[in-house]
């Protein structure tokens, strides 16, 4: 899990979620997509509020948020029916 409030990885100081934490991310959700999502996109949530509140006028945007916790993990395949 990432380094709170500043959401970075303890392990790579990158931002979370890392590449690495992706491929955890996964794993832990081999079978689940919409698990996943909804974690991520809480989340989402709880990191948008605190960068907000650490950065309110340089802080990253609801796009690169949204690509950065949500957008990785939203597959092509999930979007047909059995998702």
């Amino acid at each position: 899990m990432g380094a709170y409030p500043l959401w970075l990885c303890r392990k790579c100081a990158a931002s979370w979620p890392c590449a690495p934490a992706r491929l955890v991310l996964l794993r832990e959700h081999p079978h689940d997509r919409v698990a996943l999502l909804v974690y991520l996109g809480g989340l989402l949530h709880d990191a948008a509020g605190e960068l907000h509140r650490l950065n309110p006028h340089d802080g990253p945007t609801p796009e690169q948020l949204f690509a950065r916790f949500l957008g990785w993990a939203i597959s092509r395949r999930s979007t047909g029916a059995g998702g």
